[in-house]
Formats: structure tokens, C-alpha cells, sequence
């Protein structure tokens, strides 16, 4: 059988990735009074006292819903609510076997920005932490906006940064080999929604001064009206030239490229316009933007993609584990720019510099020190930017 047929009949024999597993004995009649009543009702009374005892007395302090209404599944689409449910609980697999946090799959049937932040806003409280997904752009940047506005919990869509962190950090090693300087290379992201915007704008919170975003249509530049708000906010904070013209032509004496748009929309003879040394991360998925192979053929030194079958991985599986472990270990009540910028630079070190080389510059995410580092790096960062409540 292939992969496919392999998940099928594994799905079909699991009937369900999760469970929910009773950390509570109740084998007789005194444990039956202390888990439930009479006894459950003095943790509800210390809880009505003070609702910060939610985190004490429930699984609260561990506990994160992932959420989505189906409209950007994987690579589906708007496949609906019920079919993004594997999904889902894929994540909140990975959350636990990677960062051992309990996690929670919803769907809502609903494509009404204000209904979805309205419910999930009313049922935060249940809630450590809300990992938003698959929400099809713009729409998940404006849900997570006023979600971050309207609850007091961290609210992180992992496909804006989750990618944004891994992209960085993979960046950040890259240039300790290539031996150049954020603030003096040229860099060109395809693709604008929403793992595009978030890259973009952690970059130039990290000091990256030359960014240029493309869309289908262009370079996004200044003096264009655009319908979609979030390319307005891009081309207001990045292209300081106002470079206009095709991805071949702004590719042109660039030094990175950062593909998160489609399938082989880079030719071998664009990554040889490129300035020495090119640093290439084509991370559509399953076809990225150029195969390894014919970057390297066009003189790319690093190229990295979302893949598993080639070096350089860039998955987003290497930070949500450790960055909501860490947000969740000091009860923060969000997940800030310094926090993801921590976690990048937590992750780039976990390679030591004598060991980094053009096809290692990201760990496994198999290495279980990686989720420990994470949440170390993002847990001081949320005391130091004063979001910590523990």
C-alpha cells in the first residue's frame, strides 16, 4: 500500500486519533465524593473566589483548543468543518507527543468572521491557550486580530507563525554559513496570505531591511489600492524601493528566496540571477516552488523546503509544541513578537556552529531537546516583556 491507502485503513482502525483519559481514580464510594459531589464543589467555591484558580484546580493550565472552520485545509482547500477533523486531530497529537500539552479539536461550521471569534471568544475560559488553523486568508489574520483584542489567553494561528518561527530560525543559521548580514540582503517572499505576511513581518522585527512580498499579480508596492487589507499593510511596511515587475525580475541580484505560494513557479535560470551564495527555501508543499535539485543546478549554496524526504525541513511541527508549552508553563497571557523571535533563535541553537553545513541548518523534530529549549527561550521572553501571570 502507499501512504495513502496506509492512512486510510489507519484511520479507519483508529476511529479517532484521541481519547480522553480519566486522571482521576473512582473506584469507590470516597473517590466518587472527592472527584464529584459533594467534594467537587469546594474547588468550584475557591474558583468563583478568584477564576485565576482555574488554573489550579482544572486541566486549564494545559489544555489548548485547536481550531478551524474547514476553509484552508493542508493543500484541500475549503473542504468544511467535518473533513478538517483529521486534521485537527493530527495537531493536537503532535502537541502532545511533542510538547506534552493536552489540545483539543473544534470545528465550527461557520464562515461568519464574527461568529467564529464570537465563539470561540465565549468558550476561552475553558481554555489555556487557542492555536487557530487552517482558516483561509485574510480572514484568520483579522479573527486572530480581534481575538488577541477580546481574550486573555495566548490566540496563535500556527500557519502564520509557526512558519514565520521556523523560517527564522533556518534563516538565522543559513547566514552564520553564507556569512552575510540581515540588514544588508535582499530578500523575496513569494506568496502573500497568510505564512507570507507573518514571515515578512517577523523578518523585519529581527532586522531584515530589504523584503520584498509577490503575489500572482506582482510585487506588492506603495500607491496601489488594494482590496485585500493585509497586502495593503505589507506594501506599506516592506519593498523600500517600490520594486515593481515579475518574480524573475525582483528575483534578480536577491539573496533569499522564501517560497510559501504554489508548485514550480521557479526556474533554474531565476535561482542563477540570484547573488552568490543564494539561499533558497521553496516550502510549498507537496511541490514546492523548484526542486532541490534544480536550485542547487542554478547556484543556490542553501536550499531548504517542507518536505521530509529532503534536508533542511522547514516544519512547523519544530515550534508550536514549545512555544505554547513555554506561554502555558508561565500562564502568559499572550504569545508577543519577542516571544516568537525567542523561539527562533532557541531553535536555531540547537545546532551548534561547528556542526551547521549547507544540508543542516534545522534540527529533527525528533529530538525531544527542541520542544525543552523552545519553551525555555519563549517562557523568559514572556517574563521579560512582563506577559507572564506566574
Amino acid at each position: 500500500m502507499n501512504f495513502s491507502e496506509k492512512a486510510l485503513k489507519a484511520h479507519k482502525d483508529w476511529k479517532g486519533k484521541l481519547e480522553i483519559k480519566s486522571r482521576a481514580k473512582v473506584e469507590n464510594a470516597e473517590e466518587l465524593s472527592i472527584a464529584y459531589t459533594p467534594g467537587v464543589a469546594e474547588p468550584c467555591l475557591e474558583i468563583q473566589k478568584d477564576t485565576d484558580l482555574s488554573y489550579v484546580y482544572t486541566r486549564r493550565s494545559n489544555l489548548v483548543a485547536v481550531i478551524t472552520d474547514g476553509t484552508a485545509v493542508l493543500g484541500l482547500g475549503d473542504i468544511g468543518p467535518e473533513a478538517g477533523m483529521p486534521v485537527m486531530e493530527g495537531k493536537c497529537v503532535l502537541f502532545k507527543e511533542f510538547g506534552d500539552v493536552d489540545a483539543f479539536p473544534i470545528c465550527i461550521d461557520s464562515k461568519d468572521t464574527d461568529e467564529i471569534v464570537n465563539t470561540i471568544k465565549l468558550i476561552s475560559k475553558s481554555f489555556g491557550g487557542i492555536n487557530l488553523e487552517d482558516i483561509s486568508s485574510p480572514r484568520c489574520i483579522e479573527i486572530e486580530k480581534r481575538l488577541k483584542e477580546e481574550c486573555d489567553i495566548p490566540i496563535f494561528h500556527d500557519d502564520q507563525h509557526g512558519t514565520a518561527i521556523v523560517t527564522l530560525a533556518a534563516l538565522i543559521n543559513a547566514m552564520k554559513i553564507v556569512k552575510k548580514q540581515p540588514e544588508k540582503v535582499k530578500v523575496i517572499i513569494s506568496g502573500a496570505g497568510s505564512a507570507g505576511s507573518a514571515i515578512s513581518k517577523l523578518l523585519l522585527d529581527f532586522g531584515y531591511k530589504n523584503i520584498i512580498v509577490y503575489d500572482r499579480k506582482g510585487a506588492l508596492v506603495r500607491g496601489v489600492e488594494y482590496d485585500n487589507a493585509v497586502y495593503k499593510n505589507i506594501a506599506e511596511i516592506t519593498n523600500p524601493n517600490n520594486e515593481s515587475g515579475s518574480l524573475a525580475e525582483i528575483l534578480k541580484n536577491s539573496d533569499i528566496f522564501i517560497g510559501v505560494s504554489g508548485p514550480g513557479i521557479v526556474t533554474k535560470e531565476m535561482i542563477e540571477s540570484m547573488n552568490k551564495d543564494a539561499i533558497v527555501f521553496a516550502m510549498s508543499n507537496p511541490v514546492p516552488e523548484i526542486m532541490p535539485d534544480l536550485a542547487f543546478e542554478g547556484g543556490a549554496r542553501i536550499v531548504g523546503t517542507g518536505r521530509s524526504d529532503f534536508p533542511n525541513q522547514i516544519n512547523n511541527v519544530l515550534a508550536f509544541p514549545g512555544v505554547f508549552r513555554g506561554a502555558l508553563d508561565v500562564r502568559a497571557s499572550d504569545i508577543n513578537n519577542e516571544m516568537k523571535i525567542a523561539a527562533a533563535i532557541g531553535l536555531a541553537e540547537m545546532i551548534d556552529e561547528s556542526e551547521l553545513k549547507e544540508d543542516y541548518i534545522i534540527p529533527s523534530p525528533f529530538n525531544k531537546d527542541v520542544c525543552i529549549c523552545v519553551a525555555k527561550k519563549v517562557s523568559e521572553a514572556a517574563i521579560k516583556t512582563n506577559v507572564a501571570r506566574k
